[in-house]
């Protein structure tokens, strides 16, 4: 399969409002391609919008606001998209949410929340857009997945399910799509610098202090810049790259767990007992 060609194509980002997605919106619109933005966040999502028309003024730029957690409202607006855009040479599903806490610590409901916006938006918007992919030459696919979808820690068992069905969903995309001439590249972004630390949720039966304590040290982990990251999933991309890892914080747990599939779990049980067990994962 040839490179991708970022030049006049449009591409579809959710999450686009902070961390990487609003990253990938940058380096998307330096590369020539228009955009069509989705995130929950009306102020920071206006903000990004606005950022990019005046640093970019040749490129169009369209923005819905929606709460990827809400099917239907999820649908209404990718059939929006769709209409519009019969087209569209890239779709971008990087919206995440994490969720701390034990199996045992959290509640149904909250379980839901991170697989819907983690794991059945992403099925949901790629449903949705896929016509308009096959409908583009030369067209392509990122379902951002985790360092979570390839080891699943203590603490982060609704995030993991999550992040590990995207894998999983996006690696059949791959052999699915490839008859069609759709690329299809799943990322594990490693220690991000973002947000969704702050953001997440802590699980019912989490104690808050702790979960606190917790968040703060896992927080100096978060290293690599955004914009960083966005330029590897957007070469990788551009290369038609089946996985993309970013940093040594995805990398080395991968290799890891190829070897150690079974038992890299003593190894993580090492590590907690260095810093805590309940942690929010790395950025999107």
């Amino acid at each position: 399969m040839r490179d991708l060609v970022y030049p006049d194509g449009t591409a579809v980002l959710t999450g686009a409002a902070s961390g990487i997605g609003e990253a990938l919106a940058h380096g998307l619109a330096r590369r020539g391609s228009h955009l069509v933005l989705l995130d929950r966040d009306a102020e920071r999502l206006d903000a990004v919008v606005a950022a990019l028309r005046a640093a970019h003024p040749g490129r169009r730029v369209d923005s819905h606001l929606v709460d990827l957690a809400d099917a239907e409202a999820t649908a209404r607006v990718v059939e929006a998209v769709r209409a519009a855009h019969p087209r569209i040479r890239l779709v971008v599903n990087n919206a995440g949410v994490a969720l701390g806490g034990r199996f045992d610590q959290v509640t149904l409901e909250e379980f839901g929340w991170v697989v819907d916006i983690n794991f059945r938006a992403v099925v949901q918007v790629t449903h949705a857009l896929l016509p308009a992919l096959k409908a583009e030459p030369g067209s392509h696919l990122v379902n951002v997945s985790s360092l979570f979808g390839l080891i699943a820690p203590p603490g982060q068992a609704a995030y993991a399910a999550s992040k590990f069905a995207v894998r999983g969903f996006t690696e059949a995309l791959r052999h699915e799509l490839a008859a069609d001439g759709v690329g299809v590249t799943c990322v594990h972004p490693g220690g991000i610098r973002t947000r969704i630390a702050q953001s997440a949720r802590v699980g019912s039966g989490v104690d808050p202090d702790e979960y606190e304590t917790s968040r703060r040290k896992f927080e100096k982990l978060l290293t690599i810049d955004p914009a960083r990251a966005a330029d590897t999933i957007l070469d990788g991309v551009r290369r038609r790259r089946g996985r993309v890892l970013i940093g040594w914080s995805a990398t080395l747990p991968d290799l890891v767990a190829r070897l150690l599939p079974g038992s890299y779990g003593r190894l993580l049980a090492l590590g907690a007992r260095r810093r805590p067990a309940v942690s929010p994962q790395e950025g999107m």
